[in-house]
């Protein structure tokens, strides 16, 4: 009778902890592991050997995370703001700096002002003076393909 009741703190500690662990934390990072710790710590109280306490505690996690980890990644912290600066996507561009990727160097102009930018392509080097398109951003650098070379 003792173990089992040791398991039983076992299993109501580790869903504490979980949940604790949950609260203090900005996503949901570990709130499956609690419902497993609940699901082992039920079966434990009905006097549920080890073994099946713990293939519970796994089998329960397991599919509360398969099933949940979708919508929370669809619904929790997805607050990606789009900026102004998302407007210069695909617009074209002139090259006032040499782009070249492995010396990280490169500057383009575009709507009045001037973007620190690098090639799409790695081993590309786009000459002064071409004109490009913008690809994407990637923290404070404009990401650009090349265009057409102007004279």
């Amino acid at each position: 009778m003792p173990f089992e009741m040791t398991m039983t703190m076992f299993w109501l500690i580790a869903m504490v902890f979980f949940l604790v662990v949950e609260a203090v934390t900005v996503g949901l990072v570990c709130i499956w592991f609690a419902a497993g710790s609940l699901a082992a710590l039920l079966s434990a109280m009905l006097d549920a050997p080890v073994w099946l306490q713990i293939i519970l505690f796994l089998i329960v996690s397991a599919v509360t995370l398969y099933y949940t980890r979708p919508l929370v990644k669809k619904y929790v912290n997805n607050k990606i703001e789009p900026t102004n600066a998302d407007a210069v996507i695909g617009k074209e561009c002139r090259v006032t700096e040499t782009i070249d990727n492995i010396a990280g160097t490169g500057a383009v102009y575009v709507d009045g002002k001037t973007w620190t930018a690098r090639s799409e392509n790695d081993g590309e080097t786009i000459k002064a003076g071409t004109l490009v398109t913008a690809k994407r951003i990637d923290g404070v650098k404009l990401i650009v393909a090349s265009a057409v070379e102007v004279k």
